[in-house]
């Protein structure tokens, strides 16, 4: 019988490969393009929805390392990064289409997985692997929560996307911190009185409305936390954080930003 993995995204295409490469029939589940989360707009496998970057290439930390022993293990999602890599410093990141496009391509070929389009409703019997994330359709979850006994929710950040042409050339300048590989990120410097008036925009910015549950229970997920919710923890968390602006220098003042 074969072993059924719900969910085509990252951990679910990686499961799928694994197994099958081990001989085992497996069928992969997802509901796209059937039906969309509504943080999925790509039909395609494996979709980024948050940042475009799998971390640090370089062996010597942790995410460089974990990603080493995956390539060893005969994994299909390093491969693929790798494949359509994008320029970004010390970093593996993609172009989201192209990487989503190879894993497909790399899935639907594989003569020991099946691919079907469906949504899964309930949780189902067998060997099944459940990979469908944050972002589990509501049938589903509501089936995990009968099993689990409750519910394991949290708020996940979506990345924004700037075009270029926004952007005064003036004063943002590319650069790597320390100068570590190519210039290949776009950095905005701020002085005190810039990133002050910054933060106190973006602390009482409008918001999204939540619903009463949601409201009484809000939990973020602290590896990809809306930058929002980082700045209300206080004024310098952004800047020893996210915004740090060790390593590098303002071309315009030859001096490290605020």
């Amino acid at each position: 019988m074969a072993v059924k993995v719900i969910g085509a995204g990252l951990a679910g295409c990686e499961a799928a490969w694994q197994l099958a490469n081990a001989g085992i029939e497996t069928e992969l589940y997802e509901m796209k393009p059937v039906k969309y989360s509504p943080a999925h707009h790509y039909e395609g496998m494996a979709e980024l929805v948050c940042s475009n970057s799998l971390k640090a290439a370089r062996v010597d930390s942790a995410c460089g390392l974990l990603k080493e022993e995956m390539r060893r293990l005969g994994s299909l999602i390093v491969p693929c990064a790798e494949a359509t890599s994008v320029e970004a410093g010390g970093a593996l990141a993609v172009d989201r289409t192209k990487f989503s496009d190879l894993v497909t391509q790399k899935i639907k070929e594989h003569p020991h997985i099946k691919v079907i389009s469906e949504e899964v409703t309930s949780v189902p019997e067998g060997d099944v692997i459940i990979a469908t994330g944050p972002l589990t359709s509501g049938a589903l979850a509501e089936s995990v929560s009968e099993k689990c006994g409750s519910y394991l929710s949290f708020f996940d950040a979506a990345a924004p996307i700037v075009t270029f042409d926004s952007l005064d050339t003036d004063i943002v300048f590319f650069a790597s911190r320390y100068d570590n590989g190519d210039a290949d990120y776009i950095n905005c410097p701020m002085t005190k009185e810039e990133y002050e008036v910054f933060y106190n925009a973006l602390i009482n910015a409008e918001q999204a409305p939540l619903k009463e549950f949601d409201r009484e229970s809000f939990k973020v997920y602290e590896g990809c936390m809306p930058v929002e919710v980082l700045a209300k923890r206080g004024p310098d968390t952004m800047r020893f954080g996210p915004l740090k602006p060790v390593g590098l220098t303002d071309k315009r003042t030859g001096k490290r930003p605020y």
